[in-house]
């Protein structure tokens, strides 16, 4: 018997709030498929305000609201049976989250769950990754965010160590990101990785999906370290502008991509990753697919 379900999950990250809305298929004694329905990306960016001011500017609030709102009817349009909103770096830490998530709540309905970084990372982790790797490999599952990344070693299909770090495309921007942060980094991937013979990197982050549909390579097809190098240095060689009208890139993510591929090949250097996989997975499917088999959300009445 064949039973078909929405569930949404909301994602307010440092740079943009994305909601994504996935059916959710069951059949008798089979797997259940995942299947995205709808995405719609706000790019708000939070963390411009909350990394250099500690709160949310009023502009940024007034945003928030409406985005909610907006969401809020999209989910009771669609049909959605459960969903859950997590906010991640930007939130976390502005002083004025608490009251704006309360407003949130009271004029959309929407309940945001503000968590910390290593949920983050387990519940991106959590994705099923299973239809991406190959169980023999060893990989390092990078998740760039605006305010921080996420960190996941996976060997032989199983999650090994996991770890954020606040080192993020928004806080890169803004010159942010103390040497000691780097080194903190380069000394965990290093640590973590050495033990393994050969690993490859996963990579999820809106950044990194643009740079796999540019590159035109099919889905399961790896990008290589020489390839990001070499798109790393062309788009140093543009200047924002022309990133958007030589490079068509959307004017929010024209900046962030040169940060993003940074943390990208950093990750690769000190791990010897010689290959990127790019699964076009994020915290959005973690939230679903938490949801499916933790039964842990909001509720539609």
């Amino acid at each position: 018997m064949l039973k078909i379900q929405k569930y949404a999950a909301i994602d307010i990250g440092s740079n943009a709030v994305r909601l994504l809305i996935s059916n959710i298929i069951e059949q008798d004694d089979e797997p259940p498929i995942f299947k995205k329905n709808s995405l719609v990306r706000v790019p708000i960016r939070l963390g411009a305000d909350v990394f250099l001011k500690g709160e949310i500017s009023e502009y940024n609030q007034e945003r928030m609201l409406d985005t909610m709102k907006a969401f809020s009817l999209i989910i009771k349009s669609h049909g959605v049976v459960r969903y859950k909103a997590c906010a991640t770096s930007a939130m976390r830490e502005a002083k004025n989250s608490a009251p704006l998530s309360e407003k949130i709540l009271e004029t959309s309905g929407i309940n945001i769950d503000i968590i910390d970084g290593e949920e983050e990372a387990a519940i991106i982790a959590a994705t099923d990754l299973n239809s991406f790797i190959n169980p023999n490999k060893s990989y390092l599952y990078v998740d760039v965010g605006g305010g921080s990344t996420e960190f996941s070693i996976i060997h032989n299909g199983e999650k090994k160590q996991s770890k954020s770090f606040k080192i993020g495309t928004v806080r890169l921007l803004n010159d942010i990101v103390k040497n000691e942060t780097w080194q903190e980094l380069e000394q965990w991937i290093k640590t973590n990785t050495k033990q393994y013979d050969k690993i490859e990197l996963i990579g999820s982050g809106g950044n990194i999906n643009k740079i796999f549909k540019i590159s035109g390579k099919d889905i399961g097809k790896p990008l290589t370290y020489f390839y990001l190098t070499s798109y790393y240095k062309m788009l140093q060689n543009f200047s924002y502008e022309e990133r958007i009208t030589k490079l068509n890139l959307n004017q929010d993510r024209a900046d962030v991509i040169i940060p993003a591929t940074r943390i990208y090949l950093s990750a690769m250097k000190w791990s010897g990753a010689k290959d990127i996989y790019v699964p076009k997975i994020g915290l959005s499917d973690g939230i679903i697919k938490s949801m499916f088999y933790e039964t842990v959300s909001s509720v539609i009445v």
